[in-house]
């Protein structure tokens, strides 16, 4: 009998886990597309450009997708004029790994001037970028450039912190790792809800920092 209890609760318990994670998925999807744009020329004007970092590299030799559609992605916003400024924000959690430092050379080599990009050193999580973005650089009216996915979570912390932000789709990816990064987007969505139930705080908040010329 007892066994049977244990696994009618372990039952129970995956029904309920799956329930949450698709309707968490839903109500982040749902809640956040009137603010996500896909068509350059459609997406309002904002100061500053919040690229979420990522790996360059998938391997020693293979260039991550996912980063180099962020930076084309910022790079013909600030060309359309659509942002004045780039706040590039990743992980850099120690002297071999650094996320904006690659970013900002990048969007160097491709023509943004450097007087234009700024660096957030300690967005070690999607979270972290979007708290500091308000309170270390001051700026809460933003626009925020990843892949659809990963707008809608990071639109959704914005929403919910009292920022005024759209988001703007860089190219997405369609690969078997593509269904893998789709696959934990579900269950970080559940972590993020958690985290803003518990009013979660970055790792680091540090002095501020004004994004100007």
């Amino acid at each position: 009998m007892e066994k049977r209890l244990w696994l009618r609760f372990i039952f129970i318990s995956i029904i309920l886990l799956t329930i949450l994670v698709f309707a968490t998925d839903r109500w982040v999807t749902s809640s956040t597309q009137p603010q996500i744009f896909s068509d350059i020329n459609n997406i309002p004007k904002n100061k500053v450009g919040l690229v979420l970092g990522t790996s360059k590299y998938l391997s020693r030799t293979r260039l991550n997708p996912y980063y180099q559609y962020r930076i084309n992605a910022a790079v013909a916003l600030f060309i359309a004029g659509k942002i004045d400024y780039i706040l590039v924000s990743g992980d850099n959690s120690n002297e071999h790994y650094n996320e904006p430092e690659k970013m900002k050379k990048d969007l160097i080599a491709l023509g943004i001037p450097p007087n234009k990009i700024f660096t957030d050193y300690a967005g070690f999580r999607t979270l972290d970028s979007i708290l500091r973005c308000k309170e270390v650089f001051g700026e809460d009216h933003i626009t925020i450039i990843s892949q659809p996915f990963h707008n809608e979570r990071a639109l959704f912390i914005a929403m919910r912190k009292g920022m005024t932000a759209v988001a703007y789709n860089a190219q997405d990816v369609n690969s078997e790792n593509g269904l893998k990064v789709m696959i934990r987007e579900k269950f970080a969505r559940v972590k993020m809800l958690l985290d803003l139930l518990s009013n979660a705080q970055p790792k680091y908040y540090g002095p501020k920092i004004f994004i100007q010329g």
